[in-house]
């Protein structure tokens, strides 16, 4: 086989669409999608209504640029990868692109001096298609919490994706089993926001296809198997000054009673925006399954030291490696969206100077201090969201408004589905 280009782009369902295209187009280049691709749902249906798309003029296209040194290495044989931004006929810019999204967040940071780090730890099922066509969880007879090995991972699919994300440069810091089985944790290293999450879409994207392989299943579901947890979608974050240094090293912010003002003033964002974030960053219909009081979640508006059973979390690190934790998000979510929900509502924080709640006393299980938690359903996130006009103006009005649309329409696809039937509806996608 000639070489050939994966040119990829992770749409607002977090489904990842492209083309393969000659080596030809190993340059800076672009290749042409439908715009209504933003109209289009899990199950196929095409809403011609959404917002920004452009279903009732025409269909056209949008254009996917690339530039030749965001080209990597791929997973599949002869095949390189790209992701890039999405651009309309007139040349600007896609509203609902989330990439594009996150990169306005990085530039309206950079404008005070400061550049995003991040870094992110993705959970996931396991699951296996039984012949008849049914799915069942993965059997792992021997997994515990921090499990490794083939009692925890009998196909040894993790190492073909330890392997693979090793040989083509998407740098793991660690595979492990998680607390509940068959679920697994992956995190990938610190990085600049965007080539960070461009990895983080790439090694999802390659770690399915990579277990597939293996005959599994994996699934980013928020929590598709009832009665065991969820799985989250962490996001850890720091800045880096003019200087290079850590930003969130000025004073010691391994210790939440002495943080500087930018660490208050993004965890202040964070309170003040809890709710609405969540209908960008949790927009699942299983999302609020996961969410729920005592499951180390995110559920509550509440921020502490080393502490998982806060939303908000103050590495206990410091000094260089300095970072705030978000951990409301899971990865049914696009990440793009995410980052860039994560990295607004902090500068909104910083920009409006919020008074800062307490930092959180209680256990986390039976009593705390947070004022609120999240919504109890992705209609109630979703309304929350609508009505926070500060961070749908941050976040770009023409990405929240389809995202509004389609994730409404989601909830009443939805909602005579429950279970297995509910997981089903999404697995081969999420």
């Amino acid at each position: 086989m000639s070489d050939r280009l994966r040119a990829m782009f992770c749409d607002h369902l977090s489904i990842m669409r492209g083309k393969y295209l000659p080596a030809s187009k190993m340059r800076d280049d672009e290749s042409r999608f439908a715009r209504p691709t933003f109209s289009v749902h899990y199950d196929k249906d095409l809403l011609v209504e959404a917002p920004g798309t452009m279903c009732l003029e025409g269909i056209p296209d949008m254009a996917l640029r690339w530039k030749a040194d965001e080209i990597r290495p791929g997973w599949e044989p002869n095949t390189k990868v790209v992701t890039g931004d999405l651009y309309g006929g007139d040349g600007t810019p896609i509203p609902m692109c989330p990439r594009g999204a996150l990169k306005r967040a990085v530039a309206a940071w950079e404008a005070i001096g400061l550049t995003p780090k991040v870094g992110i730890e993705l959970e996931a099922y396991a699951f296996v298609r039984n012949d008849d066509g049914t799915i069942s969880p993965y059997d792992t007879p021997g997994g515990v919490v921090y499990g490794t090995g083939n009692f925890t991972d009998p196909r040894r699919f993790t190492d073909a994706i330890w392997n693979k994300a090793q040989e083509i440069g998407l740098p793991l810091d660690l595979i492990t089993a998680e607390y509940d089985t068959p679920q697994y944790e992956f995190t990938l290293t610190f990085d600049s926001a965007v080539a960070h999450v461009d990895t983080v879409v790439l090694f999802r994207q390659m770690a399915r296809e990579v277990a597939w392989d293996h005959g599994v299943i994996l699934s980013f579901l928020p929590k598709p198997i009832p009665g065991k947890g969820g799985s989250g979608m962490h996001v850890n974050l720091s800045f880096t000054d003019h200087s290079g240094a850590n930003a969130l090293a000025n004073g010691d912010v391994g210790d939440p009673k002495n943080l500087n003002d930018i660490a208050r003033g993004c965890i202040s964002g964070w309170m003040q925006h809890h709710k609405a974030m969540a209908g960008l960053i949790a927009p699942n219909a299983l999302s609020y399954d996961r969410l729920q009081p005592a499951s180390l979640s995110g559920f509550w508006c509440n921020w502490g030291g080393d502490n998982r059973n806060v939303t908000v979390r103050v590495s206990a690190e410091g000094g260089k490696k300095a970072r705030l934790e978000h951990r409301m998000a899971d990865a049914a979510a696009n990440p793009y969206t995410v980052v860039a929900t994560v990295l607004q509502a902090a500068l909104l924080g910083v920009q409006n100077n919020y008074p800062l709640q307490p930092m959180e006393t209680g256990d986390g299980f039976t009593h705390n201090d947070a004022p609120h938690g999240v919504a109890a359903s992705l209609t109630e996130a979703l309304n929350d969201l609508e009505a926070d006009t500060a961070l749908c103006a941050a976040l770009g009005s023409g990405l929240v408004e389809n995202h509004i649309y389609m994730k409404r329409a989601e909830v009443e696809k939805t909602s005579d589905l429950a279970g297995d039937a509910l997981r089903d509806w999404y697995i081969w996608y999420v």
